[in-house]
């Protein structure tokens, strides 16, 4: 059996401007601070001699190697990033929006705010929650007061109803 496996879904390109303004500073970060420190520790490293069994030669190279595929996966990625940085019109902010912070209420009246955001920038502790999830794509377009409902993975279903919409 071969180890091909078939390329993933691109995920949507947009970014809120937070976003982008972040993951540009990791990128600088890795790449002006983080990388000049490891190819130090690494030079001085090899100049101990034998490098086939030293241990800070060794991890040093392989954490160069995982720097160099962030910076190159940073750099392709913010490329092709479009950039939201300003909310609907006040005509349309009733509805729901990339961008979007959103109060959905569920059949026990448990209330669950969430932020619609790129896929780059999503964090459960910050209820950010990505385009591209199912809970997104379903109130992406809908309006206040819109009841949807949402299939879990193991069959059962959860209504929720929009009950705020803010752009921040």
């Amino acid at each position: 059996m071969g180890r091909w496996r078939p390329p993933q879904p691109r995920s949507s390109k947009y970014i809120t401007a937070e976003g982008y303004a972040r993951l540009n500073e990791e990128l600088k970060y890795l790449w002006k601070v983080k990388r000049p420190e490891i190819t130090q520790s690494v030079k001085e490293a090899a100049a101990q001699g034998d490098r086939s069994e030293n241990a800070e030669y060794i991890y040093g190279k392989k954490q160069l190697r995982e720097i160099d595929r962030r910076v190159r996966y940073l750099s392709k990625r913010l490329e092709d990033m479009v950039v939201v940085d300003r909310a609907p019109d006040p005509s349309k902010q009733d509805t729901v929006f990339f961008g979007a912070w959103v109060t959905l209420v569920d059949e026990e009246d448990n209330q669950r705010k969430h932020r619609i955001v790129g896929p780059d920038e999503i964090d459960a502790g910050s209820n950010y929650i990505s385009m591209d999830s199912p809970l997104a794509r379903l109130i992406l377009k809908k309006q206040l007061g819109d009841e949807v409902c949402l299939t879990k993975p193991d069959g059962s279903e959860v209504f929720y109803e929009i009950m705020a919409i803010k752009y921040e």
